[in-house]
């Protein structure tokens, strides 16, 4: 008998072991300790490009245009296993989307990931998602909208550099593709500022200059995440939003959410890119402007609306976690290092 609990012990123990190289150490919070933040390799010419639907779904047709898109970047393309299932509103079950995200990691010939499209569903996929593997094996994925819960919680969890920009369905238009190709591929520290002010105007909420890590996404994909382990800390970052279709007052709400998590008082400047058709709504309204600086002015610290980020043809490739230096007045985000390692 004592035998048999003395065997029973070393297997939960020799369990136990394993299971710990398998883990990486996390703070109280659930988060990976400070200044451990990992970039993935940039991309290169020939190198291959993992596509997933881990949200909404998609279409036979929608594949083969990103294909396309991606190739005349010289880039060669490989299909998530489950990318064309279906499940009610969502791309597969939730288990089969979260092992396309894995495998994809874990993949060494692929050197990035794109998602087809956004959507609903991310959230759904989150305690599924193995990030020890992702923090071992970092590598660019990108996309926006429903995405943007990939990269706070893989940017959080993995503490690895995640990237806001087009998914593979977008226009890959010039503008587009500069940014893209700029970050990603060149590795530079580039500054960010909309093509044509005159078409895309800044409205400055506040004047001046801030600097700290670049964190944010979709306003709505974010307040859904307010109260989960999966996002980053917000001390003195810069937070960007986008939106698309909400009436304003559901902005309010919105904002008056990250207001009262905590979130707005902790940040040192702060983007609203656009919000495209948004709307008054059917009853007295505010202005999204006199929303925002309700919410952004007493905070006292730098803020603008109308960068190029969004639901939008024309958008920024958005570095989730480098540290960047915003000028509120001309609209401006610059880069303050590398997104990506040179190898």
């Amino acid at each position: 008998m004592v035998i048999l609990i003395k065997r029973r012990q070393f297997l939960v123990s020799c369990g136990l072991a394993t299971l710990a190289t398998q883990i990486p150490i996390f703070t109280a919070e659930g988060k990976l300790p400070p200044n451990t933040i990992r970039k993935p390799l940039r991309l290169q010419v020939g190198d291959t490009v993992g596509l997933i639907a881990p949200a909404g779904i998609v279409d036979a047709k929608d594949i083969d245009a990103a294909q396309q898109s991606l190739s005349q970047l010289g880039l060669k393309v490989k299909q998530g296993k489950h990318i064309l299932d279906r499940y009610g509103y969502l791309a597969g079950k939730d288990s089969d989307r979260a092992q396309d995200v894995n495998l994809m990691f874990s993949d060494r010939t692929i050197k990035a990931i794109i998602a087809m499209r956004g959507g609903w569903g991310c959230n759904r996929i989150l305690p599924l998602l193995n990030y020890s593997l992702i923090r071992s094996h970092p590598k660019i994925i990108m996309g926006y909208s429903d995405i943007t819960t990939l990269l706070l919680a893989i940017n959080a969890r993995s503490q690895m550099i995640t990237f806001h920009g087009p998914v593979a369905t977008s226009t890959w238009n010039q503008f587009t593709v500069d940014y893209f190709k700029r970050i990603l591929f060149n590795g530079e520290a580039v500054t960010m500022q909309n093509l044509n002010p005159s078409e895309v105007r800044v409205e400055t909420i506040a004047p001046g200059k801030a600097r700290g890590k670049l964190m944010g996404g979709n306003l709505s994909v974010l307040s859904a995440m307010v109260g989960s382990p999966y996002l980053p800390s917000w001390n003195k970052s810069i937070l960007f939003v986008e939106e698309v279709g909400e009436d304003v007052y559901r902005i309010d709400r919105m904002l008056t959410q990250l207001k009262t998590a905590g979130i707005l008082n902790q940040i040192s400047g702060f983007i609203f890119g656009q919000c495209t058709n948004c709307k008054l709504g059917d009853e007295p309204s505010f202005t999204l402007i006199k929303v925002l600086q309700d919410h952004i002015l007493p905070l006292g610290i730098p803020a603008w609306y109308g960068s190029m980020i969004g639901h939008i043809k024309d958008k920024f490739t958005l570095p989730i976690g480098v540290e960047v230096e915003i000028d509120a007045e001309l609209g401006t985000i610059r880069m303050l290092e590398a997104a990506v390692s040179l190898g």
